[in-house]
């Protein structure tokens, strides 16, 4: 106790003195706390440090814009990039039935499309679009607290307006410069236009799914319809791929795509967009079943039209619209015969694909299928496939002797042919003696097509079928005779033609106009004055013959009712391909069956399947018309009292005949009474293949039959 001074000496110095005891730190502040400390403190603390937080923070975030800003071109060279153009494919009566370009579909005005397509897309990806200034700061809080709240990402944060401005000028990486970048964009955007004129431009040119952008392509992708009218199921499907369009796309996840448009649709029901009755409705709509690719035959016809167009009008740089002469109504019935008959008989017969080419008499192609099923397969095998057309090529090899003075009546032996060392036999490998040309052309007789093109000689048939249309490489050999040159479906269909037409070139097209959208027209074809190719009388005897293939021959399973038919069947070796290509007086048609790898069929000939199909499809497509003879036949067959085929003897003598193809296409051989028969002559061997057809028309070792002359052959051309 002695060594602590009392307290009261201690307090009488201070008094002395006359200062106050000095407090302790730790004293005044325990006092305040009792007072304005604890939590009003903790408070009060936190808020200045939140703000000082804010002011660098902000700092921190101009700093980032103005670095990331300074980065990207001046806002004042910024322009919306071009669409990429598009190109919408016309039928014949108007319809659109394909588009095409980057795009896969025209630009649609908002007023235009499904009012439920933009309230779908908004409900699901920017419910209040039409009150923010190009970044929602309330949206993002809610996505950032959704994703926070689940542990996962379920919502994003960015606004339609802000998407556009990815989609436009960025790369889909994800960085901090981007997400900068983006949000300026936004605020471009924003300025300087609409609101209607952003949704607008957002939903032509989004992405969803399977190769389509914009509203347009994907609704003629997934629903085969215009966005012009997709209902609300449809309309919640497509704003539900949005979020992610290739996984989601029911072309790859039908379940995963119809269970992402409920949600959508729960979000239209919340926003007030529709009522609890119509979700009902479109939530009890058969789910939608898109292929896995773009389906149905007339996407050949518009593969050939895109192939076609830079000829036409050069490099695509602009929206445009091609007029076509494709009849939708003659496409589908072409479709739907040959998918039945595969469906039916594919199988058993061993054939995989069938194609088939429909022009009318100008050459315009009215129906183009190019395989089983466009979706399975794109290849077009109507147009691009070349292979051998056996027998059907034997129309031109007749018309070649044709030219030369035969006529349908004319005589030759069917017998074992020897040209060189190829010795030709019949499909039955049986020989008929002395026939008329019109019955071997009926029967199909490979001996008397090879007797035939040594007589023209093999450059004359090969001269005269590209005349009338082939524009493939023909060898011009004596087995040209039976069809061994390969050659599209389309060029032989088209081949056929001046036969229907009476004698006029038909150069196969599709395209009639190309016009761009303000309608100014930047290609118009002109086959509207072909040139002659055949004489008249010449398709007269021709037609005659071929009626006679339908009506009497390896054709009759091309036989419509009430209508007039010509027309060849065509088989190659080992029936690796059938062919049949006829026309009557409205269309000329070719159909083909086969594989694509060349296999054989199981005995599949050209007057089998092939004529089956062709017959099916013209009888659809002449279904209400009124039938007409073909050209040149007046409904008979080939006699003595036909007109078309009248001759004097003089004529006969002097291998006139009336005719005068040098007049008329100047490669045309003009008609020789002094050719030599098929028993004797000479030939040059423009193969060295050829030798003179010394054995042509009688068997190998015997001795040459002494060719009749009566006033019968005179009279016959024999």
């Amino acid at each position: 106790m002695s060594g602590r001074p009392s307290t009261k000496t201690a307090a009488s110095r201070k008094a002395k003195s006359g200062k106050a005891p000095r407090r302790s730190l730790k004293g005044r502040g325990g006092r305040r706390g009792g007072g304005g400390g604890g939590l009003f403190g903790f408070v009060r603390s936190l808020v200045y440090w939140c703000i000082v937080a804010g002011i660098w923070g902000a700092m921190g975030v101009g700093g980032l814009v103005l670095y990331y800003g300074s980065r990207m071109p001046n806002a004042t060279s910024w322009s919306i990039p071009e669409r990429p153009p598009n190109v919408k494919i016309l039928a014949v009566d108007g319809d659109t039935f394909a588009n095409r370009g980057a795009t896969g579909g025209e630009a649609i005005a908002l007023e235009d499309m499904s009012p439920f397509i933009p309230q779908a897309v908004m409900a699901i990806e920017d419910r209040r679009f039409y009150s923010h200034f190009g970044v929602d700061p309330l949206g993002l809080a809610r996505a950032v607290f959704a994703n926070v709240t689940s542990g996962r990402m379920v919502q994003g944060g960015s606004t339609l307006t802000q998407q556009l401005a990815k989609n436009l000028f960025l790369s889909p990486e994800r960085t901090l410069e981007r997400k900068v970048q983006e949000v300026l964009l936004a605020f471009w955007l924003e300025q300087k236009y609409s609101k209607d004129q952003i949704l607008a431009m957002y939903l032509n040119r989004v992405f969803f799914g399977s190769n389509a952008y914009g509203v347009e392509a994907a609704s003629q992708r997934y629903f085969n319809k215009s966005a012009r009218d997709v209902n609300l199921g449809e309309a919640a499907l497509l704003a539900g791929l949005l979020k992610a369009p290739s996984r989601l796309s029911p072309a790859r996840d039908p379940k995963a795509a119809e269970e992402r448009a409920q949600v959508v649709l729960g979000a239209m029901r919340e926003e007030g967009l529709i009522t609890d009755d119509e979700v009902k409705t479109a939530m009890s709509q058969p789910p939608t079943k898109a292929k896995s690719f773009w389906s149905g035959a007339q996407y050949y016809a518009a593969d050939l039209v895109m192939d076609q167009l830079p000829g036409l009008v050069g490099t695509v740089k602009q929206d445009l619209v091609v007029e076509t002469t494709l009849d939708l109504d003659l496409e589908k019935k072409a479709e739907t015969t040959l998918a039945a008959i595969l469906k039916e008989s594919g199988t058993k017969s061993r054939a995989s694909q069938a194609a088939l080419v429909s022009v009318d008499a100008t050459g315009a192609i009215r129906a183009l299928v190019g395989g089983r099923d466009y979706a399975d397969s794109q290849f077009d095998r109507a147009v691009k496939a070349k292979r051998q057309p056996g027998s059907a090529f034997k129309p031109f090899v007749y018309a070649a002797a044709m030219e030369i003075g035969r006529t349908p009546m004319s005589i030759r032996n069917d017998a074992p042919v020897r040209i060189g060392k190829w010795t030709p036999e019949n499909y039955d490998q049986k020989y008929r003696g002395e026939v008329s040309l019109a019955d071997a052309l009926a029967n199909s007789l490979n001996t008397i097509a090879a007797q035939l093109v040594m007589e023209v000689g093999p450059p004359q048939v090969a001269k005269l079928a590209h005349r009338l249309g082939i524009e493939s490489e023909l060898q011009a050999n004596a087995s040209i005779a039976l069809g061994t040159s390969e050659v599209s479906l389309l060029e032989l269909t088209s081949a056929y033609a001046p036969f229907m037409n009476g004698g006029f070139k038909a150069t196969p097209h599709i395209v009639k106009r190309v016009l761009t959208t303000e309608g100014k027209v930047l290609y118009e074809n002109t086959y509207d004055n072909p040139p002659r190719v055949l004489d008249p009388e010449i398709v007269s005897e021709m037609n005659q013959m071929m009626v006679g293939v339908v009506e009497r021959g390896t054709g009759k399973n091309a036989k419509l009712k009430g209508w007039q038919v010509a027309g060849k069947s065509g088989t190659t070796q080992s029936f690796r391909d059938a062919l049949f290509v006829g026309f009557t007086s409205n269309l000329t048609t070719g159909v083909w069956f086969g594989n694509d790898d060349g296999t054989s069929m199981k005995k599949v000939t050209g007057g089998g399947l092939p004529a089956k199909a062709w017959a099916t499809y013209m009888a659809e497509a002449h279904e209400g018309l009124t039938p007409s003879p073909i050209f040149g036949t007046k409904g008979i067959q080939p006699s003595f009292e036909d007109p078309g085929i009248q001759r004097t003897i003089g004529d006969v003598i002097s291998g006139a005949f009336g005719r005068k193809p040098a007049d008329v296409y100047p490669d045309a051989p003009v008609a020789d009474a002094e050719m030599p028969p098929a028993q004797g002559g000479s030939m040059d061997a423009a193969d060295g293949g050829l030798v003179p057809p010394a054995d042509v028309g009688q068997t190998t070792g015997a001795t040459p039959p002494t060719r009749r002359t009566t006033l019968f052959d005179i009279l016959t051309g024999g």
